[in-house]
């Protein structure tokens, strides 16, 4: 017999910060695909991917809570609230559960059940049922018991064949029997009986495989996995329904129940009569898949896969409208472009071979000032897998993506004007799967100083091209320069201030080229070659002292100045060694990495494949910051992109599991001292930041004294923007008045005086 979960509660407490965060985080989350719905008081609660919202019927306000919060960024199961205990629970995939105390909004991280010795694969949690102050987890393993007041777990049920592990969709309790809904049959087991972790105490009602049970007033429901409405006889379950398609949720609230499909929400009277019956082409149409349906007062709340919470009159037949926060489409954001206004996100993907299937078909969105805007798939024309996208620096509103499948997609003024591909431009397809087969793969894309767009077309001889200002294409031959082109897939493309275009590669390293004289040059691996740990490069960057960064599945390495490009006959890049307990180390040796972005201060934003983001000094000797799941909001590990605001300083992550941003001071330097500000300004009483002065023009230096002029502050900025953590140098916090901030420029020839006062 497997004995439950009798030991000390594993509990980790949540602040609403984390161990680097005197830091500010933002969380930039998808509210479209909802797993759960729950009552609270006058709130509806729906649970997303990874994470909540609620939004309040008296007041229509709506609040979020994510990972910045506290949330976990795994994937959410199941969500409840408790009326009694006026606590929240959310269940996830991987069989976390975190307890929200609404009083005050703590959070418990409770980890015994991904720390109990069963398969990762069957921890999910399934179900909250709550009777008598205790809480009943369906998992897919057993059932267990959560105790609300004590915040403790109890016994475990593992109620399979010879009290083997089974997957328990949703328990109910019905006249003193606790009845569980599992993969191959309805159990139930007398609740007053204190040995229920016998499995033989657990009784088989029906055979089969079942989706859910549920109490309904005076009646027992239950659905089996063919979509078969049961209802309970005191002796067994009697089916009386067939629905179209297998059920998705089932619930009894306020007299009525609910039974949900992916094309329709059925609500039942306590007499079993069908009252209303909502059709997805109601809502929005055809294509929309509903995944539950909950009732607050009058009010019925639809959970989708696809396009959040929708929430109408139940009595009255009026319009659904969509109520969720704005978010972008997906939370696995895939690429980023962010200008000082705007930030552009795409969804498409690729594997390590650079193959983009299955293909994907999402849209693209754009976040401004006002919010999101979202622009769906069936406007892209039919552009696949899109997985980069540029704003024109000289126009703002033209923006171009990259489809990996489907060519190049401009955008004006936020509406698709053209999809550029094989037929109308001078990109081409790969040709080696057949002449009738079409696959236009563009990814890498960089304006030029001129205007010019060039971009990189993978598997075909000219696999670089350029946009010309006038609307004319050009096309590169690699023919010179790689020994196999057609099978070469371009990773990333940027161009340094010489005008160099650097070209990363899945096989062949890194490629130069200039037209300046028609210069290729390469970089592979190997100590003659290029010194590159693999020939496998994925990210490139270029920093503000010519020196170009190149990422790798295996590593990082630094090409100390591209100014040498034209003068040398062989590239060769270094490792950053760095001193780690002694003893001399590669900086993220082995690392796989996808990202790099470099600040207004010259600090590299590093992104990994499975171990976050690493942020490191102007030359890479001083790790600044690494942050992972364990110490900060990032709701994974795995890093798709990064971009940094240069004009705010506002660092944005995107993940696999959503998206978060950094409130950074490294904002790019300005050409003069016109513009300085500070803020914020008056510093208040209660306010623990730094006060940010930003607007700076490049090593200038900042003196700050009090009225009486006595220095408590001076630095040399680097980048725009500097900040002062409002001490007397470091010593004691300065007390309450009115401080001069002195700026001048490197070489004197430009000054500039502000004031900044502080309030205790």
């Amino acid at each position: 017999m497997k004995k439950g979960f009798l030991s000390i509660l594993l509990v980790l407490i949540f602040q609403n910060s984390f161990s680097q965060s005197n830091l500010s985080w933002q969380g930039y989350f998808s509210y479209n695909e909802i797993k759960d719905v729950s009552i609270a008081g006058t709130s509806v609660i729906a649970a997303s991917e990874n994470a909540l919202f609620s939004k309040n019927s008296a007041t229509n306000s709506v609040k979020t809570t994510t990972t910045i919060d506290g949330l976990s960024g795994q994937t959410i199961s199941s969500v409840y609230y408790s009326e009694a205990s006026k606590k929240t629970l959310v269940g996830y995939e991987n069989g976390l559960m975190i307890v929200i105390n609404e009083k005050d909004g703590t959070m418990l991280k409770v980890v015994d059940i991904i720390n109990k010795q069963l398969p990762s694969g069957i921890k999910r949690i399934n179900h909250f049922m709550e009777h008598n102050g205790l809480i009943y987890v369906s998992c897919d393993f057993g059932i267990v018991q959560f105790n609300l007041t004590t915040s403790q777990f109890g016994d475990t049920y593992f109620i399979g064949d010879a009290g083997t592990e089974i997957a328990v969709r949703q328990t109910a309790f019905f006249n003193g029997f606790i009845y569980a809904a599992t993969s191959s049959s309805i159990r139930r087991a007398n609740s007053a009986n204190t040995n229920l972790v016998d499995y033989n105490q657990w009784s088989v009602v029906n055979s089969g495989d079942w989706s859910s049970v549920e109490t309904f007033d005076s009646e027992l429901i239950a659905i089996n996995s063919g979509g078969y409405v049961h209802r309970y006889n005191s002796n067994s379950f009697i089916g009386f329904l067939q629905l179209p398609q297998p059920s998705t949720d089932l619930r009894a609230v306020n007299h009525n129940l609910f039974i949900t499909t992916a094309g329709a929400v059925y609500v039942y009277n306590n007499q079993m009569i069908l009252s209303r019956q909502i059709l997805n082409t109601q809502v929005l149409d055809g294509n929309l898949s509903f995944t539950c349906a909950t009732l607050l007062g009058d009010i019925i709340s639809v959970g989708t896969k696809e396009n959040g919470l929708f929430s109408s009159s139940l009595s009255v037949s009026n319009p659904f409208e969509n109520s969720m926060p704005s978010g972008p489409l997906r939370n696995n954001i895939f690429a980023l472009n962010v200008t000082p206004s705007v930030l552009w996100s795409v969804y498409g993907d690729y594997d390590g071979r650079m193959n983009p299937y299955p293909l994907d078909s999402y849209g693209i969105s754009k976040l401004e000032e006002s919010g999101w805007l979202n622009i769906p798939y069936e406007k892209v024309f039919g552009a696949k897998s899109i997985v980069n996208i540029i704003v024109n620096p000289n126009d703002e509103n033209q923006v171009y993506a990259s489809s990996n499948f489907s060519g190049l997609l401009k955008i004006e003024n936020n509406e698709p004007s053209i999809l550029y591909n094989e037929k109308n431009s001078g990109l081409e397809t790969l040709t080696f799967v057949g002449p009738n087969y079409i696959d236009v793969r563009i990814n890498g894309a960089a304006f030029d100083k001129s205007g010019n767009l060039w971009l990189t077309n993978s598997m075909i001889d000219n696999g670089l091209k350029v946009l010309q200002t006038n609307g004319q294409w050009q096309s590169v031959s690699m023919k010179t320069i790689l020994v196999r082109p057609q099978d070469a897939s371009y990773t990333d493309l940027t161009i340094d201030k010489n005008g160099t275009k650097w070209i990363s590669m899945n096989t062949e390293g890194v490629v130069g080229f200039n037209e300046k004289g028609n210069v290729f040059k390469k970089i592979n691996a190997g100590t003659d070659a290029g010194n590159l740990p693999i020939n496998n490069a994925t990210a490139l960057a270029v920093d503000s002292k010519n020196q170009l960064w190149i990422g790798t599945t295996k590593g990082l390495r630094v090409l100390s100045n591209v100014n040498n490009f034209q003068s040398e006959n062989q590239l060769n890049t270094r490792p950053i060694i760095i001193m780690e307990d002694g003893l001399a180390q590669e900086l993220l040796y082995e690392q796989s990495i996808t990202a790099i972005a470099v600040d207004g201060s010259n600090n590299k934003w590093i992104g990994t494949a499975d171990s976050g983001v690493f942020m490191v000094s102007q030359n890479g000797q001083e790790t600044k910051y690494h942050f992972t799941i364990n110490n900060s909001p990032l709701p994974a590990n795995a890093i798709n992109d990064i971009k940094i605001n240069d004009k705010t300083g506002e660092v944005f992550i995107a993940t696999s599991k959503g998206m978060i941003s950094f409130k950074g001071s490294a904002t790019v330097a300005n050409e003069n001292l016109n513009n300085v500000y500070i803020y914020p300004n008056p510093v208040r009483p209660g306010y623990s930041g730094t006060v940010k002065i930003a607007g700076l023009i490049d090593k200038a230096n900042v003196k700050i004294t009090d009225i009486e002029g006595n220095l408590v502050y001076e630095t040399i900025s680097e980048g725009g923007t500097i900040e002062w953590d409002t001490t007397a140098f470091g010593r004691y916090k300065v007390a309450s008045g009115v401080y001069m901030v002195f700026i001048s420029a490197q070489d004197g020839g430009e000054t500039k005086v502000k004031k900044v006062m502080i309030i205790r």
